[in-house]
């Protein structure tokens, strides 16, 4: 079979990857063809775009490149025609994909969504999109199923969340081992993840570097993203203090004591270390004056807080967003009572994400399908 992906952002990248492995486990004859990633490329077959040239976060981030993302839409489509795949296998990324979908349907290609775009949260409207224009649908939060199932009569799969498999391959790294290759002491570590995108990085890194001077006694290390170069990072690392290590979150989180993360798939991961967190964003004004006036009926913005229907770690969102407010949060979370809190409320989280086996259980589902 021949499998056309389309991603947008490093954590589809990671996903995809896995999906594809299991695919060809399943179909060892598959083709692979993607706007994707470099872990994508590891698996292989072609990669047509990175999701480098893709990624844009917030409302006029959009806008002023908006050119480019039509271009980049229409050279996908063009991409498509011409390797004619039996299936084309869409990873979240829904500004882009959704799009996609409905020329792909209409032009006679399977549409698979693997990771439904987080519509419960805002523009639920798109689901008719998805109805219409999208064949099968693979959901990775339990909470979707009823969503589109109970709210929206649609069918899904729910197959659990694939991070269940991805972090547990990274439990064992050898604390010497890595703090010899990153030049780190034997201070505990303070993970810093300010996200993958350059406009998040410059929004976040600046706050959390800030609280290094009031925490000597730890070593704050910062998760580099895959998408980034080290010069995004420079001008925030301190020498003994603020250090950066490249294509090494899972490790980095592994022997944590604590983490300052940015809001996003990063809240899950850093819990399924059963690391203590927070969890912070803030963008634009303009993004997040819009981002309030659509999302107005969720109580949180962290998929920790939203699985489990409550908070469990403590959101500091725009304005709050400070030096005093994070250096309060932080000290919190390093007691020994926050932590065994976490480390209960993580188990939890854990159960309800759907155990291990996301990534084969979508495989089998596509495969079964295209038969």
């Amino acid at each position: 079979m021949r499998y056309y992906l389309v991603v947008g952002e490093a954590s589809g990248d990671l996903h995809a990857s896995n999906l594809m492995r299991e695919l060809l486990k399943k179909d060892s004859s598959a083709t692979f063809r993607y706007f994707g990633g470099d872990q994508m490329q590891e698996v292989g077959g072609d990669l047509v775009k990175h999701y480098r040239e893709l990624a844009f976060m917030g409302f006029w981030e959009v806008i002023k490149n908006l050119r480019t993302i039509l271009g980049n839409l229409s050279f996908c489509k063009k991409d498509i025609l011409d390797f004619k795949p039996d299936v084309v296998i869409f990873v979240d990324y829904p500004g882009f994909n959704l799009r996609l979908a409905k020329w792909a349907k209409t032009n006679g290609f399977r549409t698979h969504y693997y990771i439904s775009p987080q519509l419960w949260a805002w523009k639920e409207s798109r689901v008719n999109i998805v109805k219409k224009w999208v064949d099968k649908m693979y959901v990775i939060l339990p909470f979707e199923k009823d969503f589109y199932e109970k709210k929206h009569q649609y069918h899904v799969d729910f197959v659990g969340h694939p991070l269940l498999d991805a972090t547990s391959k990274n439990k064992g790294i050898d604390s010497d081992t890595f703090r010899r290759r990153w030049q780190l002491d034997e201070r505990p570590i303070i993970a810093l993840l300010p996200g993958s995108r350059g406009q998040e990085i410059k929004k976040m890194l600046a706050t959390m570097t800030a609280l290094h001077a009031s925490y000597e006694s730890y070593q704050f290390v910062i998760a580099g993203a895959p998408s980034q170069n080290k010069d995004v990072y420079e001008s925030y690392l301190k020498e003994g203090s603020v250090v950066l290590v490249e294509n090494a979150t899972y490790d980095l989180l592994s022997l944590s004591d604590a983490a300052m993360v940015t809001s996003g798939t990063a809240t899950l991961e850093t819990a399924l270390f059963r690391v203590p967190q927070v969890v912070c964003y803030k963008s634009s004004k303009f993004t997040f004056w819009i981002a309030r006036l659509l999302v107005r009926h969720l109580k949180y913005i962290s998929l920790v807080n939203l699985v489990l229907d409550r908070e469990v770690v403590k959101e500091l969102i725009q304005d709050d967003f400070n030096v005093p407010n994070l250096s309060k949060q932080l000290s919190t979370i390093l007691t020994p009572e926050s932590q065994l809190s976490f480390s209960n409320n993580y188990d939890e989280l854990a159960d309800k994400l759907g155990g291990p086996g996301a990534s084969a259980k979508t495989a089998q589902l596509i495969c079964d399908s295209l038969k």
